[in-house]
């Protein structure tokens, strides 16, 4: 019979100390974490930030939807003075993502974030996040975020889907089945009311992914986020054959290492403006674009993938 160990939780303070001068670092050097947690992808943009005479813990930048994100958190149990500080720190820099981590979340403090997510503007989120550590036997502590309150939870009370949801589900079903019946794929994502559709390429942390976010160029990305070394020393070996890959595109590309984040991403840009309330030929447009140049990252960037990875898992050792 297989041994099996116990899983056990590490209280917070044998970690961070002190939550200004440690948890708070720490967790700014590991936004990718929380980012993946929420969905978001999360840009630092400062740390003890000033709001008149108080500090805002971490004022970060959502970096798909162009939007300002403030982030509170406490080592201890959520009180009144935070749900305070948090709508402050909001109001002084205009955010429209609020993100609020404890390590145990009151109940009067879920329900008041939930009352707010329904009770604001689609644009507006709030999260709640309960940040735990575990291990198991003698391992290395983990930390993980729990995600306890999101803004889809509860959005407003007549629709359950918002309606910028029930447009993006609408425009990307069109693109999923050409995919499927014109392209053979035999792996596509289903349509969701979200921003992003993602393709697994089927290598640890490597997809495609195709974003639509309002204001910003629509783009079509190769997206790298396995750890961070590995994810680094792949984009090294294949910026070394940007030219060979754009000639082969015919399209120059953003190639962005983010060496302040763990993922790598190499991005075609469209050029051009789009927004899901654009008129359905123009959304056609946009979805034919997508399409083609989704198929073209597939072609173009496959073989090199499968001849890089061995040569990275190597270099990584």
């Amino acid at each position: 019979m297989v041994e099996l160990s116990k899983i056990e939780e590490v209280d917070l303070q044998e970690i961070w100390s002190h939550e200004a001068h440690e948890f708070t670092p720490w967790l700014a050097d590991n936004l990718a974490d929380l980012g993946e947690a929420l969905g978001l992808e999360l840009e630092l943009r400062g740390t003890e930030v000033p709001v008149g005479s108080y500090r805002l813990d971490i004022l970060a930048h959502d970096i798909d939807n162009d939007r300002s994100v403030v982030i509170e958190n406490q080592l201890g149990q959520t009180d009144h003075p935070h749900l305070g500080q948090i709508l402050t720190y909001a109001a002084w820099y205009d955010a429209d993502t609020i993100v609020w981590i404890a390590r145990e979340f009151r109940d009067e403090h879920r329900a008041a974030l939930d009352y707010l997510n329904g009770r604001t503007g689609e644009d507006t989120e709030f999260f709640g996040v309960v940040v735990e550590v575990w291990k198991i036997d003698n391992s290395r502590p983990a930390p993980h975020f729990n995600l306890v309150v999101a803004p889809n939870v509860v959005k407003k009370q007549t629709d359950p889907l918002p309606l910028g949801g029930k447009k993006y589900l609408t425009f990307w079903q069109p693109l999923v089945d050409t995919l499927r019946e014109e392209h053979g794929f035999t792996k596509v994502p289903e349509a969701k009311p979200e921003q992003e559709l993602r393709f697994h390429f089927g290598l640890g942390g490597v997809s495609y992914r195709i974003v639509f976010a309002q204001i910003k160029d629509f783009s079509v990305h190769l997206y790298i986020d396995n750890n961070k070394e590995w994810n680094e020393k792949l984009f090294d070996q294949l910026e070394k054959r940007k030219e060979t890959i754009e000639s082969e595109l015919g399209k120059s590309l953003s190639w962005e290492r983010l060496d302040n984040k763990n993922a790598c991403r190499i991005r075609l840009y469209s050029g051009s403006k789009g927004t899901i309330d654009d008129n359905p030929e123009r959304l056609a447009e946009i979805r034919e674009w997508m399409v083609k140049w989704l198929l073209a990252f597939r072609r173009v960037f496959g073989p090199e993938l499968k001849k890089l990875a061995p040569i990275v898992d190597e270099l990584a050792e």
